[in-house]
């Protein structure tokens, strides 16, 4: 499947991740991995079974007297506040009088075992008065249900646009939910410390929320939690806030019992507790020229926040950031409701808000181009965006491979040919039909809030010349220690091996931004760069003096010193020898943030991103119209990675985030009833793409291109971008529905499940 892409990458790059043997031989250490310490006991949480209505009697009476329980903890047990809210401290860790979604934890059940805490959970008894349940944005729109104020982006003068346009489309578009699904659940393992000082074990991806929270729940300072992350079994956004609250379970009984405590969920209960991506329903109009350029395009966002802020309004944002993709718009105007429903509240996913903004701008393109009678592609590519064009929200477009990349992509892969070849096999078969589109994207790389784009890294050389680096990274099967190693290696022109990357801990490294927003390799090396060159400097100045070398450029390189470029017999671990002798010190802390980024919320206005990614792919289907079944042909990219420092794990990224937004697009159906009861909570309800639905090809071909000075050495991210690239399966499998049937039913909603292709088949346009 990879064959085609990892030709591109010369052997001599290749780097390998540094996991890659613990993880194939199970020895990679996960949070359930950690040696229990002694006096352990198991937390198990009783959440509500209704998703809104008021508590009116809840006993746990009989659940207390059982074997094995050694406590039941309810909010009245909280000695600090009972809110575990990042953004908004509107979402408190157990419901009192009013639960809001089913699933919200009422409980705490502690036992000697989990088994008898799970146990016990079926002798609690709630009772509970229903109320009026809401799981539909729109809807929650109307009665005024707002998690967060609502926010609006305009550029130019849309309704003077629009009444000159010569052509005026308007529609509407539905994005679903995605169950993150990492392979390890959530979860937490607290150890009491001397004093009232907690250490927090937690499978989360943002250490300071997690600290903060734990803190202020118990009512103790920042400084009294430390918590300690080797690594993760995935996380795609779910593990950014939503770890805080397993976490504070845990804390709050390990801080009365003084005992070991471990909170982990099975994955049923992972799945009806966790909120997942949000849903969004969008109303959109766009406006074109005689010439079929794009001049107008408003959308209205109607975005499903779930019952508590969590994260959608910082979500909500980055939609409007991305509302139009890649095209240069002169008219725009976007505006979005963060909406209050009935449902576990929902949170940050791969994208973060930026992949149903893009979809929306696709769907109202291509409802353009069809009812025009002309090419999706040629309109895509008409209307892709020029160097210099200005967002909506007013950053200048600087370095743009729009173009470059989708010409790129139309050239390697013959586009002609291709859409020949689905013309040719469409004319010569009646129930099987090839459909082709192409995705164009354009993300924004850093933290929207700009207070975030900010990292530490903490760096020690013993004596023996081996090195100790501490970051704000938290690695999650993306390969960033890796990368965090490369970094330290080459700047300190030593071997990556004598290179020990730490768990992130919040003892060595302060006040973390959450490993998210495709910004950790940036914000971390590049802390990493800062430690590194202020020991080097010491460590040059010894040299220099060892070696008699005046004014002569000093270098290391290959673990030798250089003098002017040429190597000398002074090594690496003799002058750390030196050094030491000399009591320079051999520790550093590096402190980076993103110079330049900064916006303004009231005018939506500034300069919010380090620099874009961009990149085309071109996705082929085929469709079996008598079942409604399908299979990717092929997906074929060219993507911007700029300089990578690792384009064997950044091929790993970009094809596991495609694949991922395949599912979203197509499988992936998150299905609540209308009482708010999670209806795809099993992997026998809920599918994720597998090794038989993946695209048969998958070529990837790194474009040629300088990189961003905000970039890791000039390696662009590259966690969150390929995933738009799945929004061109929905699109392809339209396209080959409506070549089976060009009256057929086909309304813009994803996912396209077999059953919405079988459908839509046979189902004409009314």
């Amino acid at each position: 499947m990879i064959a085609a892409a990892t030709k591109a990458i010369p052997e001599a790059t290749v780097v390998p991740n540094q996991d890659a043997a613990g993880h194939v031989t199970g020895r990679s250490l996960y949070l359930d991995d950690l040696p229990t310490f002694e006096g352990t006991l198991h937390a198990k949480i009783f959440d509500s079974p209704l998703a809104h209505g008021t508590v009116r009697r809840l006993d746990w009476s009989r659940a207390a007297q059982r074997e094995g329980v050694v406590r039941i903890f309810s909010a009245t047990d909280i000695p600090g506040h009972n809110n575990i809210g990042g953004i908004f401290p509107d979402e408190p860790l157990f419901a009192t009088d009013t639960v809001t979604f089913m699933g919200q934890p009422l409980l705490l059940v502690v036992a000697e075992s989990e088994e008898l805490a799970e146990a016990a959970l079926a002798d609690i008894e709630v009772d509970i008065d229903p109320l009026p349940v809401v799981t539909d944005p729109r809807e929650a729109f109307g009665l005024g249900q707002l998690l967060s104020p609502s926010r609006t982006f305009q550029k130019g003068d849309v309704a003077a646009a629009f009444a000159n346009c010569a052509h005026v489309f308007s529609g509407r578009a539905e994005t679903g939910g995605q169950e993150h699904l990492y392979l390890e659940t959530h979860g937490a393992y607290v150890q009491p410390l001397e004093g009232s000082s907690l250490r927090v074990y937690s499978s989360t991806q943002g250490l300071r929320h997690v600290q903060e929270t734990v803190a202020h729940l118990l009512n103790m300072g920042m400084h009294q939690v430390e918590v300690d992350v080797t690594r993760l079994g995935g996380g795609f956004g779910g593990k950014e806030d939503q770890a805080a609250m397993w976490a504070a379970m845990a804390g709050l009984a390990a801080y009365h019992l003084r005992r070991p405590v471990k909170c982990m969920p099975h994955r049923m209960e992972d799945m009806r507790m966790s909120g997942k991506r949000n849903p969004y329903s969008s109303d959109y109009r766009i406006g074109l020229d005689a010439d079929h350029k794009i001049v107008a395009f408003e959308a209205t966002y109607f975005q499903n926040g779930g019952a508590a802020a969590d994260l959608s309004p910082a979500i909500l944002e980055r939609t409007l950031f991305h509302g139009t993709n890649t095209y240069g718009v002169a008219h725009v105007h976007l505006t979005a409701h963060s909406c209050k429903t009935n449902l576990p509240p929902n949170t940050a996913f791969r994208g973060f808000g930026g992949p149903q903004g893009m979809f929306v701008i696709e769907a109202a393109i291509d409802q353009a181009a069809k009812a025009l009678g002309i090419s999706t592609i040629e309109l895509q590519r008409k209307n892709l965006m020029p160097e210099g064009y200005e967002f909506s929200y007013g950053q200048i477009v600087r370095g743009c491979h729009a173009a470059e990349c989708w010409d790129e992509a139309a050239r390697r892969f013959d586009l002609p040919r291709l859409q020949s070849e689905v013309e040719t096999f469409n004319g010569a078969n009646k129930l099987f039909k090839k459909g082709l589109a192409l995705m164009p994207i354009c993300f924004g790389i850093s933290f929207t809030n700009t207070m975030m784009n900010q990292a530490r890294a903490l760096l020690h050389i013993y004596w023996d010349g081996s090195v100790s680096l501490s970051t704000g990274a938290v690695e999650m099967g993306q390969g960033v220690n890796t990368k965090m190693q490369q970094v330290a290696a080459r700047s300190l022109g030593i071997r990556r091996d004598r290179i020990r990357v730490e768990s992130t801990n919040t003892t060595r490294v302060a006040n973390t931004s959450p490993s998210a927003a495709s910004a950790t390799a940036d914000l971390n090396g590049k802390a990493v760069q800062i430690a590194c060159a202020e020991v080097l400097e010491r460590l040059t100045a010894v040299a220099r003096q060892h070696l008699a070398a005046g004014d002569a450029d000093i270098s290391i390189g290959n673990e030798l010193v250089h003098i002017d470029g040429i190597a000398t017999e002074l090594d690496w671990k003799t002058l750390v020898h030196l050094a030491f002798a000399q009591r320079v010190n051999l520790s550093a802390k590096g402190h980076y943030a993103t110079p330049e980024i900064h916006f303004n919320k009231a005018t939506g206005k500034g300069h919010p991103f380090a620099y874009h990614v961009y990149g085309t792919a071109i996705t082929v289907c085929t469709v079996d119209c008598l079942r409604g079944t399908y299979e990717f042909d092929a997906v074929q990219v060219v993507h911007d990675f700029g300089k990578s420092i690792n384009p064997l794990i950044d091929l790993g990224q970009c094809e596991g985030g495609l694949v991922q937004g395949i599912g979203w697009m197509t499988m992936e159906e998150v299905v609540y009833n209308e009482q708010g009861k999670l209806l795809s909570n099993a992997l026998s309800t809920y599918k994720i793409p597998d090794i038989y639905s993946v695209p048969k090809v998958l070529d990837i071909h790194f474009l040629d291109a300088p990189g961003s000075d905000g970039a890791i050495l000039r390696s662009k991210a590259v966690g969150e971008p390929p995933l738009m690239y799945g929004i061109g399966a929905f699109f392809a499998l339209r396209n080959a529905v409506l070549a089976f049937n060009k009256n057929a039913l086909v309304p813009y909603s994803a996912p396209m499940t077999p059953e919405k292709v079988l459908m839509g088949l046979y189902n004409p346009e009314v």
